[in-house]
């Protein structure tokens, strides 16, 4: 099937998905992942969480085969290449730009330490004025790790990279990599607009390890003769976008405007709004990076609220709380018939491990007000809701201390945003209008593409046919009864944060 066609790829910890877009359309004609089971990570020690990165290129060798094979589209028929990764992780290569050991993915804990002990050395004041947070776990801090830890093995190392720009070089055979990722990684200085060499000196890393850095929308580097006889694409077909995955979901919702909103709701919770001016969080309780517009001329920044317990809650909730055997939607239509509140139950819903919007205090998930004279399963299950949609709120209030005026939230009809008590608890709490769409990462890594290219000239006609699929108001006569509830809320999670 002849045309001009974009090749998304989402490279995730689970899977990694292809999607080919036509480019004149705009719709998706084929995607594909690999594996159909979750890809396996490798643990060694408690805390530690790793990935082989021969692994992702593999699995996508094997889904751009499908959907090239599904599409009928011939690789002369693909005119760019976007890239969307799992954020965070190390790659480390040698100067034959082989890799030298597994990826330390984002999921990993082992290098907090060294991330805790930068942020108290250099000091607060410096790291959240240039960095935005604090080092954190971030890819610096897990490369300081690999220098104490494997020092024969650091000393072969050539360039870093993150999955993305892994990918990148898998196709491409050329390293670089972006302000975006550099900024995921604490290796960017957002005072100097320059590579973060205060930190570089802090742990010791000699400034020739980071990639050549190139534009997020531009043609970055182009399919190898290698590459395209390995993979069936046109040699010289260029890479001409990539970004982490939450960035990357705000693209493809259409946010890159200051005060725009985008959300998932899987098993853990996203909220990521576009800050226009550089600011942070003083209790660095959120993470601020580059998002996908930024430049030294432009400040575009993507503050990211990360909430543990969403889905895996909701899916908690449902094996040990609802009927055995109760569908979700059933689910929502039992809760449905219990008022806004719950009737005075309340759900603290942080039991999937500390949270950085609670400044890291692991206080676990509880439940609050149980009357075993009123109270039944739907009252447990709509709190529980409820309280997920609380949390989500009160890290949206850290963003709006930032200057972030939050009117309306983009997100995918998926997950959690299934559930209308959830949808319209969110629009009554935050009093923002939530607009629904039918998207995913790898059909925005595509358009990306696009845009990178020149066959797009901006995000505004790339996204042009991205399909809204409902728009939720919040209930003005109803916002007082969802405001009591999440006061309510608020106290009982002040009262476990104080102890």
């Amino acid at each position: 099937m002849s045309g001009r066609y974009l090749l998304g790829l989402d490279v995730g910890s689970s899977s990694v998905k292809a999607s080919l877009v036509d480019a004149d359309s705009g719709v998706c004609v084929a995607s594909a992942f690999y594996p159909e089971k979750e890809a396996p990570i490798l643990a060694e020690k408690t805390g530690w969480a790793e990935q082989d990165p021969h692994m992702w290129w593999g699995n996508a060798k094997l889904s751009l085969k499908k959907v090239m094979a599904d599409a009928d589209v011939a690789g002369d028929d693909i005119k760019a290449i976007g890239i969307s990764y799992q954020m965070h992780g190390l790659v480390c290569v040698d100067k034959d730009l082989n890799v030298l050991r597994p990826s330390i993915i984002w999921c990993d804990s082992r290098a907090v330490p060294y991330g805790e002990k930068a942020f108290e050395d250099l000091g607060a004041d410096i790291c959240l004025s240039h960095l935005l947070n604090s080092p954190g776990n971030f890819t610096a801090a897990k490369l300081a790790w690999v220098k104490e830890n494997e020092p024969a093995l650091f000393d072969k190392i050539y360039k870093i990279m993150l999955p993305g720009d892994y990918i990148a070089m898998r196709l491409s055979g050329v390293a670089n990599t972006t302000i975006g990722g550099l900024s995921e990684g604490m290796f960017w200085d957002f005072k100097n607009k320059d590579v973060a060499k205060f930190l570089l000196d802090y742990f010791g890393f000699d400034g020739s390890v980071i990639a050549d850095i190139v534009p997020t929308f531009s043609v970055q580097s182009e399919v190898s003769a290698a590459a395209a006889a390995e993979l069936g694409l046109k040699k010289g077909t260029p890479i001409s976008y990539r970004a982490g995955d939450q960035p990357n979901n705000a693209l493809s919702l259409n946010v890159f405007n200051p005060g725009e909103i985008a959300s998932t709701a899987g098993t853990s919770g996203v909220v990521y709004g576009v800050l226009g001016e550089v600011h942070y969080d003083k209790r660095s309780r959120v993470n601020t990076f580059a998002h996908v517009n930024y430049t030294k001329e432009q400040t575009r920044l993507g503050v990211l609220l990360c909430i543990n317990g969403t889905g895996i809650l909701n899916a908690w909730v449902r094996r040990n709380i609802a009927p055995e055997g109760m569908s979700y939607p059933e689910m929502n239509d039992m809760m449905a018939a219990v008022p806004i509140g719950s009737d005075g139950i309340t759900v603290i819903p942080f039991g999937n491990g500390a949270e950085r919007v609670l400044e890291n205090r692991g206080i676990g998930c509880s439940m609050h007000g149980i009357n075993f004279n009123k109270h039944g399963k739907a009252h447990i299950m709509r709190a529980a809701q409820e309280g997920i949609v609380f949390s989500f709120c009160y890290g949206m209030e850290v963003m709006q201390q930032m200057g972030m005026d939050i009117k309306k939230i983009h997100a995918g009809r998926a997950n959690m945003f299934l559930s209308e008590i959830f949808r319209n608890t969110l629009a009554g709490v935050s009093g923002a209008t939530i607009e629904l769409y039918e998207t995913d990462g790898s059909v925005g890594a595509a358009k990306g593409a696009g845009i990178g290219c020149g066959i797009y000239k901006d995000n505004n006609e790339a996204f042009s046919t991205l399909k809204k699929l409902s728009v939720i108001e919040p209930n003005e006569t109803l916002r007082a009864e969802y405001l009591e509830a999440y006061t309510t809320w608020k106290d009982k999670l002040q009262r476990l944060t104080n102890k």
